[in-house]
C-alpha cells in the first residue's frame, strides 16, 4: 500500500506542482529591491537638474535670504556690493559681498571668483586674514559671507589719525608683515595689498587688521621664479615685494 500510494503521488495526471523560489526572487530580496529603487527615486527627484545649478560655483542654487537678513550697504567697488547681514539662526553678524552674475559672463572672470572662493577658504583661520563663511549662487548674484570687520578700512583709520608713533606703526607693519608670511607659507600670493585692502576688526585704537579682497590672488606654481612671479602681479599696481606700506605713515618719532 505503501508503494501503491507513492506511485499515485508521483504518477498522477493532475500535478501538484511545489514553486522553487531562489534566493534571488525571495520576498525578502525583492522588498529591499523596492526599497532601493523607491529610494533612488526619491534621491533622483530631490537632486537638482543641470538648470538648478549655478554655472559659477557649480552647485545649487540656494536662497540665501532664507538664511541671512541682508540690511546696510557696508562698501561698494567695481565687483560688487558688501552688505551687512544677520544669520537668522544665531543673530550673529556678518559681511556679505554680493557680485552680480552678469559681471561673471566670461570663462576668466568664472575662474577668478572659484579662485577667490577656494583662496579663502584655503586660509580661513589664520592670524589677520577675513573669516570666511561661504559662497552662495542664485540666479542673479553669487555672495561671499565672510567675518564682519566694524573698523572700517586701515586706509581711512590713517587718514583720520594723521600720524603714528614708531610703536603704533611697528604694531601695524608686524600685522601686515604676518599676512604676507602667512600667504606665503601657504602658497598664495595676496598681489593686491594697500591699506584699502586691510579692515580693522573693531572701531578700537588698538584693533587688529584684517586682510580681504583676494580677487586678485592666485596659488604660487611650482617651479615659477620669482621674476616672473614679479611679472605676474606688478601690473597690478601696488604689488606685495614692490612698494612698501609705510610710504602712507608719517611718524610722530621723526
Amino acid at each position: 500500500m505503501g508503494l501503491g500510494f507513492f506511485k499515485a503521488l508521483c504518477c498522477s495526471n493532475s500535478h501538484h506542482e511545489i514553486p522553487i523560489v531562489s534566493s534571488d526572487s525571495s520576498p525578502s530580496r525583492t522588498r529591499r529591491e523596492r526599497s532601493r529603487e523607491e529610494h533612488a527615486d526619491r534621491a533622483k527627484a530631490a537632486a537638482p537638474t543641470q538648470a538648478q545649478v549655478g554655472p559659477v560655483l557649480g552647485k545649487p542654487y540656494v536662497d540665501i535670504r532664507k538664511m541671512y537678513e541682508l540690511e546696510k550697504e557696508l562698501g561698494r567697488g567695481q565687483s560688487g556690493v558688501t552688505y551687512l547681514c544677520t544669520e537668522k539662526m544665531t543673530g550673529r553678524k556678518y559681511a556679505c559681498k554680493s557680485i552680480p552674475r552678469r559681471k561673471l559672463m566670461r570663462k576668466e572672470e568664472i575662474e577668478d571668483a572659484r579662485r577667490e572662493i577656494l583662496l579663502l577658504q584655503h586660509l580661513s583661520g589664520q592670524p589677520n586674514i577675513v573669516e570666511f563663511r561661504g559662497g552662495y549662487e542664485d540666479r542673479q548674484n553669487v555672495y561671499l559671507v565672510m567675518e564682519l570687520c566694524t573698523g572700517g578700512e586701515l586706509f581711512d583709520r590713517i587718514i583720520a589719525k594723521g600720524t603714528y608713533s614708531e610703536k603704533e606703526a611697528a604694531a601695524l607693519f608686524r600685522q601686515i608683515v604676518t599676512v604676507v608670511h602667512v600667504c606665503h607659507f601657504m602658497g598664495v600670493m595676496h598681489r593686491d595689498l594697500k591699506p584699502e585692502n586691510f579692515l580693522m576688526a573693531s572701531p578700537d585704537d588698538d584693533a587688529p587688521i584684517k586682510a580681504t579682497d583676494f580677487g586678485l590672488s592666485v596659488f604660487i606654481e611650482p617651479g615659477l621664479s620669482s621674476s616672473l612671479s614679479f611679472l605676474s602681479y606688478s601690473q597690478y599696481g601696488l604689488a606685495q615685494a614692490q612698494i612698501p606700506l609705510g610710504f602712507v605713515f608719517r611718524t610722530r618719532d621723526g
